[in-house]
């Protein structure tokens, strides 16, 4: 069911009582401009309409604001749409609660594509949750059926498997109806981040990751320190530093953006240099005209924050700390001294820095060594099941075959002018990136030894076609491949080119390494 369809048939003016949490998501697509249209107020009105997802401390919430409503009157009408699903368990914890009758439509709005799970990672390997892998099943078999089957299905990691058994069998029951639809995408790459818990840990290098490292990015926007922007003084005298956060939204529909985002945060500073002696000769030439054209003042309002937003980051990364942590990084990364106690996590203990500045280089320190010794090993439950704090059991260290057979770390690395993914990092290569690399170029036999002793298992499914849909491609035409990171996805990594292939990038989560630990932590009750 479509969002508008619902809307409609909850007739007359109406008011959204919303999740938090599903606001930024869906402010991307449904605009108020758009709700308005289908009859959507800002005031409250006599018909409320609760966007949820369906967790028993929704229920709470919600059931105590209808009791209230019924206690103050006149009566509203209640409407109340699940996002993806309904549960069982939430219609009964209603029910319970005595409100469940007083809802005149319970429906649900699948958004199979959109992440609506906080911590898909620790559902699936810690809880053993498998539904947000459902709907990354059935939100691919919906772009099957938009675009096409896709021909071939690559998968590595037991979550990529359970995945791809689960389209299958969603293929088997809808045998009926055969997709003629001309293919878009060549092949399926179904990556699970357990297979990769290295690069998640690592700090971002690119321009949008280290700005995601720094302020976190939600749903395409980001929040500054406001000491770096300033207004204009009504009157054109001056200008006033703004006393709040600057909130942006970042995304490649912006010209400046869609060039730096992706680079190495030390080749953004030259770029942004010459955009701006670009636009300063562009106003000297022709002042009174050009300054009038919106776009020239555009660009001139792109590069002034853009600007601003790397004198923020240049303050954090030239910092003693940041160099100091970066160092462990890249030594841990490049398999220097990752089995003897390190002097920098002690230091951090010992000052009592925050439990997450200590368990990132801990987890990065166990993952290069195959896990730490018994007599270091900290008892920490969840950081132990998900793979990332472990005791060495006497077998070998594979991350050395690894790094050495993937080139995972490059000396001598070309930040400015980069000729290989390792930029990201400042010499690390993504672990899932070599492997997008590999299957695109040589395909994964080339690395069959290293994809054995890698977790999971892999595998390869070949989808028949129907006469006629097999894609001949012309000379020059670049192959299409959708990856589908499965418990999460760095900026960084997605910022891939591979030429000859163009990529299409799907996950359940946008992570870093804080907020990947973050949701693997066990709340206070």
């Amino acid at each position: 069911m479509a969002l508008w369809e619902f809307l409609d048939k909850c007739a007359g003016s109406k008011g959204i009582v919303w999740d938090e949490y599903l606001t930024g998501p869906f402010g991307l697509t449904a605009q108020y401009s758009l709700l308005k249209g289908h009859e959507v107020e800002k005031i409250t009105l006599l018909l409320l309409l609760f966007f949820v997802r369906p967790r028993l401390q929704l229920m709470d919430i919600i059931a105590e604001n209808v009791l209230g409503e019924d206690r103050r009157g006149p009566t509203r009408d209640f409407h109340i749409l699940f996002v993806p699903r309904p549960s069982l368990l939430c219609e009964q914890r209603l029910k319970d609660l005595g409100v469940l009758g007083s809802f005149i439509h319970r429906e649900e709005y699948s958004l199979d594509l959109i992440p609506f799970y906080e911590g898909t990672f620790k559902e699936c390997y810690l809880e053993g949750d498998q539904m947000s892998l459902y709907h990354a099943a059935k939100g691919l078999m919906t772009l099957h059926a938009l675009y096409g089957t896709i021909p071939q299905i690559f998968g590595k990691g037991e979550c990529a498997r359970q995945v791809a058994n689960m389209m299958i069998r969603m293929k088997r029951e809808f045998t009926g109806s055969q997709n003629s639809i001309f293919p878009v995408f060549d092949n399926l790459l179904l990556l699970d981040r357990y297979v990769d818990l290295l690069t998640p840990l690592a700090t971002q290098l690119t321009c949008e990751g280290l700005t995601d490292e720094i302020y976190g990015i939600q749903n395409s926007y980001v929040k500054l320190s406001p000491e770096k922007f300033a207004l204009k003084k009504q009157g054109g005298g001056g200008k006033d530093l703004l006393t709040e956060a600057k909130k942006l939204q970042l995304n490649s529909a912006e010209e400046l953006y869609a060039e730096i985002r992706d680079k190495n945060f030390n080749a953004v500073g030259s770029v942004l240099s010459k955009k701006a002696k670009i636009i300063s000769a562009a106003f000297e030439e022709r002042h009174n005209f050009v300054s009038q054209l919106p776009h020239m003042q555009a660009a001139r309002g792109s590069l002034a924050n853009h600007t601003s937003i790397a004198e923020l980051i240049k303050d954090v990364t030239t910092s003693e700390d940041f160099f100091d942590k970066l160092t462990v990084e890249q030594e841990f990364m490049s398999g220097i001294d990752t089995d003897k106690v390190n002097n920098y996590i002690e230091d951090c203990i010992a000052q009592r820095h925050s439990l997450i500045k200590v368990l990132r280089p801990v987890c990065l320190q166990s993952v290069c060594n195959s896990g730490f010794k018994q007599k270091h090993l900290l008892t920490l439950h969840n950081l132990k099941k998900a793979g990332l704090l472990k005791p060495q059991t006497g077998g070998r260290n594979n991350y050395p075959t690894i790094r050495e057979t993937l080139a995972l770390w490059i000396d001598d690395v070309k930040e400015q002018n980069p000729t290989d993914i390792s930029y990201m990092y400042s010499g690390y290569a993504p672990l899932n990136m070599r492997l997008v690399q590999l299957l695109s170029r040589l395909g994964w036999w080339s690395i069959d030894e290293v994809l054995r002793i890698l977790p999971g298992p892999h595998l390869e499914e070949r989808q028949s076609l129907p006469t006629g849909l097999q894609k001949k491609r012309q000379q020059g035409e670049n192959r299409v491949t959708l990856i589908f990171f499965l418990g999460g996805v760095t900026f960084a990594e997605i910022a891939l080119e591979d030429g000859g292939t163009e990529y299409v990038i799907a996950t359940t989560k946008l992570v870093n390494g804080t907020s990947w630990i973050e949701a693997l932590m066990e709340k206070p009750f």
